[in-house]
């Protein structure tokens, strides 16, 4: 049996836990409003295709490939980018929910992290370096070993950043969450001097 080609298709509203998506390849695909939670995706392929307002939570990643992909406003609790297919692996993410998702050991170079919740979220050993977190929660996130040269979080906040453990070569911070840095030294920070 052959996988499905889809192109240029649109999914509108759609619970895929009753109505299960037909494995195979998505191209230019739009998904809005979609229910994909605890759905498998394993061995997908979905390049230049687009997720909004979707709930992703928990899905299976096992082999998958995103390949251009954008989520806007999805709620994608628990994901393990670190089971997909990393060949050519790349994605935006904007006004997304991604608490207690793993990137452990992904090269995700260069992703736009735009209004995001990273809560919990484990990028560990991972390659972020020139990556973009605007204006992202990351709360308890894990950074250890992991790439972040020329990485911009200058408009995000609540980060534990180890500086020894870290690559940070050109890495952009703001003046008034650089405590994020110090953190593990255990040092008092008088923010109002």
């Amino acid at each position: 049996m052959r996988d499905a080609y889809v192109i240029d298709d649109n999914f509108d509203n759609i619970n895929f836990t009753q109505q299960p998506l037909e494995a195979g390849e998505y191209e230019n695909c739009t998904f809005r409003n979609c229910n994909f939670e605890y759905v498998n995706l394993s061995e997908f392929k979905l390049t230049s295709c687009e997720f909004i307002d979707c709930n992703l939570s928990m899905t299976k990643l096992a082999g998958t490939a995103f390949r251009d992909v954008i989520f806007k406003d999805c709620k994608m609790f628990g994901m393990h980018f670190d089971d997909c297919n990393e060949f050519g692996m790349s994605f935006r993410f904007d006004g997304c929910a991604l608490n207690n998702s793993v990137f452990y050991k992904t090269s995700i170079k260069r992703t736009l992290f735009k209004n995001c919740k990273l809560i919990e979220v484990d990028f560990a050993e991972s390659d972020l370096s020139n990556s973009v977190f605007s204006n992202c929660d990351l709360s308890g996130a894990t950074f250890e070993r992991t790439n972040m040269e020329k990485a911009d979080l200058r408009t995000s906040f609540n980060y534990t950043i180890n500086p020894e453990s870290n690559k940070l070569k050109k890495t952009k911070f703001s003046l008034s969450e650089v405590h994020g840095l110090l953190r593990r030294f255990d040092i008092e920070i008088d923010k109002n001097s």
